[in-house]
């Protein structure tokens, strides 16, 4: 669709001035002012909204259920999702650091060396 001659496509327009958005809000704030949307016409609404029934038991129970368990598994679950982000973020880089610690000896190795090799040996695939 071509548009209006003279005028700048929307990528091309300047921002809009400060004065030009100011009087954009003015004009809201008199079509709210003229729909009589306030406060005490949003009353009947929250009202009503709040006596809906909060639907039936058995969804209420299945909800607990789960609830229930993901409290219960809560612990083995954070773990799982730590360990599958170390693989994801830390094996290409402990390989990295091992292919230096390679050629030591096992007594020449520092601690962290050697927490690196057990963590690679424990998380091979």
């Amino acid at each position: 669709m071509a548009l209006p001659r003279g005028t700048l496509p929307p990528k091309n327009r300047p921002a809009a001035s400060p004065e030009r958005v100011i009087h954009s809000l003015r004009h809201l704030v008199k079509l709210v002012q003229v729909k009589e949307v306030r406060r005490r016409s949003l009353l009947p609404l929250l009202v009503s909204t709040a006596t809906l029934p909060q639907g039936n038991d058995s969804k209420n129970a299945l909800l607990q259920e789960y609830l229930k368990r993901s409290k219960e598994n809560k612990a083995r679950n954070d773990k799982e999702r730590l360990d599958d982000y170390y693989k994801r973020n830390y094996k290409d880089y402990f390989e990295f650091f091992e292919g230096s610690a390679r050629e030591k000896k096992e007594e020449l190795l520092s601690e962290s060396e050697r927490a690196i090799r057990a963590w690679l040996e424990k998380n091979k695939k």
